[in-house]
């Protein structure tokens, strides 16, 4: 134990510590790109994407800065860079857990407007997330110009107690947010993650005001102070592993597991939601003829005709129009009365058609778009007609007359024409006799009708 000081580092408990902050962010680093290098999920755009990113970032910054002001390693501090100041007070506060908390509660404050309020959060989060780190970052510069550090990197006992006010504060404001909206029947994991990482960063505080106070009143001990410097780092580790959550941002990325590989069970937000069809075609579903001469819109919401023409417009490298409209129509069929799934759906198709720089934004006027995301009411039943007017227009000038002469439309006559005259052929496979008798008492009947209700209730997205 000659080589292990209690105030230069170097032991072996501080190694095994820093062993489990470097494995933690493995972990961190897998579990956050995992569903994007395996499964191959586009990013998404906006906060969305750079909230999660911005966590991992604090995460590495805050066990970082405890491991080089904590005297876990034994280094010669013969730089600024290497002071105590640079690590404890600025890596390891505003920009590691200030950051972090600050993160999860951008996320907090973002769900509550949503599902509680109903309408978008009236500050984006790029200006609100510097906004609540801002107290951090003030308190940050007071120490560092006060400068009331010691040789082992802590502070006196009325700075502690006004860092640890500064934590308890930011853990209060997360809670109060998340008590707002624990009413909610949340159809993801937001709220679970939202309580588990205010159950571990108070247990964090906890910790560290035991090990100050221990530290401190036994400060001749070594051992203390190295058990308590290894449980620090260790509980840290864990707090950044529960900490960052997609359920928030990308809720339908939680279905995603590194440990389990298999399919996607839901591979989109209609699904999730438990949309009756979802958009997708069912096998037996009767063939309708599809006559160019009816508006367009109409001819969209026969399911056959917009995946046809929605091939065609994806072909031309302009199929975001359709996908929005097939979208939206999905969106008509959650009842009013139903607002979460409302909500969810249209958050969904927000992000994804209508943001600046969304993965598949639409070309419709500012008008519209302000409209959207200045919206009141996220469950109004008309939130999205104007755009939807809009892009039909769009639709009928740039794409509809190409695919009346295209291949795709030939294709869907030719498939439509099969259908149809196979739904004739099983009509006419039944005799008069049979088909007048009672659904219950006719075994022909109930093992038609049972095969394709067994499709719809166990496999209804083939």
């Amino acid at each position: 134990m000659a080589t292990c000081s209690a105030v230069h580092g170097g032991c072996p408990s501080d190694y095994v510590a820093v062993s489990i902050a470097i494995f933690s962010m493995i972990l961190l680093f897998v579990r956050s790109s995992f569903p994007f290098l395996i499964h191959n999920v586009p990013s998404a755009k906006g906060s969305a994407f750079w909230i999660p990113v911005i966590q991992v970032i604090a995460s590495f910054n805050f066990l970082i800065g405890i491991v080089m002001a904590g005297n876990f390693l034994k280094y010669k501090k013969n730089h600024w860079w290497l002071s105590c100041y640079v690590w404890a007070v600025w890596v390891e506060g505003p920009l590691g857990f200030g950051l972090l908390i600050s993160c999860r509660i951008a996320q907090a404050f973002h769900l509550y407007y949503a599902f509680v309020k109903r309408r978008l959060p009236p500050i984006r989060s790029h200006f609100f997330l510097p906004l609540i780190v801002l107290p951090w970052i003030a308190s940050a510069a007071i120490v560092h110009m006060m400068k009331p550090l010691n040789y082992r990197c802590h502070l006196g006992t009325y700075w502690i107690i006004a860092a640890i006010c500064l934590h308890t504060l930011y853990i209060a404001v997360l809670v109060i947010f998340t008590g707002a909206i624990r009413h909610i029947e949340f159809r993801f994991d937001e709220l679970k993650d939202l309580w588990r990482g205010i159950l571990v960063s108070a247990s964090l505080i906890g910790l560290w005001i035991s090990a100050y106070i221990l530290n401190e009143v036994h400060e001749d001990i070594s051992w203390l102070q190295v058990t308590s410097r290894f449980l620090l780092l260790s509980t840290a580790s864990i707090l950044v592993l529960v900490f960052f959550s997609m359920s928030i941002s990308q809720p339908l990325l939680t279905q995603i597991s590194f440990i389990k590989k298999g399919p996607l069970k839901f591979k989109t937000m209609c699904q999730a939601l438990g949309i009756p069809d979802s958009g997708l075609l069912l096998h037996r579903e009767q063939a309708v003829a599809i006559d160019p001469n009816e508006p367009l819109d109409k001819l969209l919401t026969d399911k056959k005709f917009r995946q046809s023409f929605m091939a065609f417009a994806d072909s031309c490298l302009a199929g975001e129009s359709v996908h929005f409209f097939e979208e939206v129509h999905e969106l008509g069929k959650i009842p009013t009365d139903d607002p979460v799934r409302r909500i969810y759906m249209a958050r969904h198709i927000i992000n994804k058609y209508i943001i600046a720089g969304a993965v598949m934004e639409v070309n419709i006027s500012h008008r519209s778009r302000q409209a959207i995301l200045n919206t009141t009411d996220l469950t109004h039943p008309d939130l999205f007609t104007d755009a939807r007017n809009e892009l039909i227009q769009l639709m009928k000038t740039n794409l509809a007359k190409d695919y009346w002469s295209s291949m795709y439309f030939i294709k869907l006559k030719d498939e439509t024409s099969v259908r149809s005259n196979g739904h004739e052929m099983e009509q006419m496979s039944f005799s008069p006799r049979l088909s007048c008798v009672h659904a219950i008492d006719d075994p022909f009947h109930h093992d038609h009708f049972s095969c394709g209700s067994s499709q719809d209730a166990h496999d209804p997205y083939p």
